[in-house]
Order: structure tokens, then C-alpha cells, then sequence
């Protein structure tokens, strides 16, 4: 999650172009991390982070956090 929302607004919106979807492995565990755009605006971009283990009950309700990331406003 702090990688991700540690993205400036524009790389977030180029990233995300389709949902990212990888593999990760923490303490001998793999965790499959799903990442996608729920809402995007010309404001701010809402961005929702999925992680479930692959087991049965995990991947039908994986552990889920959002996060909204504000465009930077432009100063003229």
C-alpha cells in the first residue's frame, strides 16, 4: 500500500492503465496483490489494493484497502 500511494498522480494513471496483478512473497508465504483504479477524476484518482494468499476463503474476501491520490495543483 505505501509503495503505491507513495506514486505521484500522473505515474499512478499511467501504471494503472489496466489492473496490475503480481506476485509477492513475505516470510515464505506468496501473496498474490491485485491493483486497480476504482475512480478517476480530473482531481484525484481512487485506487483500490487486494491481497489474498490463494487460499479458498482468502480469495473470495481478500484483505482490501483503498487510497485517493490528489493531482497536483497547478500553480499559474
Amino acid at each position: 500500500m505505501r509503495r503505491w500511494s507513495a506514486l505521484p498522480f500522473e505515474e499512478l494513471i499511467s501504471r494503472l492503465s489496466t489492473a496490475d496483478v503480481y506476485e509477492v512473497e513475505h516470510e515464505r508465504k506468496k501473496y498474490q496483490v491485485e491493483i486497480e483504479i476504482l475512480e478517476k477524476s480530473e482531481d484525484y484518482v481512487h485506487v483500490v489494493v487486494s491481497v489474498d494468499d490463494g487460499s479458498l476463503p482468502s480469495s473470495i474476501c481478500p484483505a482490501t484497502d483503498s487510497f485517493i491520490q490528489k493531482k497536483p495543483s497547478s500553480s499559474a
